[in-house]
């Protein structure tokens, strides 16, 4: 039987940095409905659903058409918040895409990778796209790491493809000429998890990595449990997603220089 995939969109408007973030208006039209669209642009025919536990984005989403679902307000995480979902009674998909509800920029051809890489191959547990930096982006980066940014995480993987290190800091270290073109993937914090590694995920205690990095995704690799980095070319695009008020003009900004992704 084939497998089939399920978009889950994790939504929560009781954030600290940024409340009500879900309903923040970019370029006329609110942050979740835009995410909600991407999700639904996704090759394949998979299902999207908005995963809250605010009942007022339920009946908004809901006037959209989108289908939500209420989940509990002691999810720390958006990957709690797909694992409560993958839970239902009723589910029938056997791969989870979390999509976080603040991504607005993500162009939905990089969720269509991950999740063809996800059913070419049923022995990967878990999958995440990167992008290989070069050119300008790459000296801006490096720059930008150099004056002590922690926004950003970079990922090293093995020549199968499986994660080996996920940082904030500039990973592989280069030792050489700086205008050597390096080898650095920046990460892109999406993940495509198969039901039984998301529902496990859940049980297991957070790690001294995960603790010292502020990564979840390295909770996986320090119990043994392989992401598989699968590279994506944003195709001229930018990346960006809104973790506080300000960056709202900073998208608008980008899709402003770009266009509408859809």
């Amino acid at each position: 039987m084939p497998e089939t995939a399920l978009i889950v969109i994790p939504a929560r408007m009781a954030s600290s940095r940024f409340p009500n973030k879900p309903m923040a208006i970019i370029k006329g039209k609110t942050m979740i409905e835009r995410v909600w669209r991407i999700g639904k642009a996704a090759a394949g025919g998979h299902d999207v659903i908005i995963a809250t536990d605010d009942e007022q984005l339920k009946i908004f989403a809901q006037k959209l058409g989108a289908k939500v679902q209420m989940t509990s307000p002691a999810c720390l995480t958006g990957t709690d918040r797909v694992a409560e979902v993958s839970h239902l009674p009723d589910m029938k998909h056997t791969i989870f895409f979390s999509l976080q509800g603040d991504a607005v920029l993500t162009p939905p051809w990089v969720i269509d990778r991950v999740l063809e890489a996800m059913i070419a191959d049923p022995m990967i547990q878990i999958a995440t796209p990167a992008v290989h930096l070069t050119g300008q982006a790459l000296t801006d980066f490096i720059a930008a790491k150099k004056r002590g940014s922690s926004s950003g995480t970079t990922v090293v993987f093995n020549k199968k493809g499986d994660a080996l290190y996920f940082s904030k800091a500039l990973i592989p270290f280069h030792r050489d000429d700086e205008s050597v073109d390096r080898m650095v993937y920046r990460h892109i914090g999406l993940y495509a998890y198969r039901l039984q590694t998301l529902q496990q995920l859940g049980r297991l205690p957070e790690g001294n990595l995960e603790r010292s990095e502020k990564l979840e995704q390295l909770r996986a690799l320090e119990h043994g449990i392989p992401i598989r980095v699968v590279p994506v070319d944003y195709r001229g695009r930018t990346h960006g997603s809104v973790d506080r008020p300000e960056d709202v003009a900073i998208i608008e900004a980008v899709i402003e220089r770009e266009g509408e992704l859809l």
